[in-house]
């Protein structure tokens, strides 16, 4: 990655996400950002949505391959 200094916006979130998940770990990365970013909506109607279907494992194989589960 580049000096943050010269990063663009995206390079600063992805930073910033992998320092998060590196110090607490994925789970309570995503609690924090759910937490630091309430956002509007209703996130059981989402998560429903997103996850239709889906068994843990099968979510769980995805974040291993995508590299998220570090």
């Amino acid at each position: 990655m580049r000096n943050l200094n010269m990063a663009t916006p995206a390079e600063v979130r992805r930073a910033g996400w992998e320092a998060l998940r590196e110090k607490l770990g994925p789970a309570s990365a995503l609690r924090f950002m759910l937490d630091y970013e309430r956002g509007e909506g209703n996130y059981t109607e989402l998560r429903r949505g997103l996850f239709k279907g889906r068994t843990v494992q099968s979510i769980v194989a995805d974040m291993k391959q995508e590299g998220l589960d570090k």
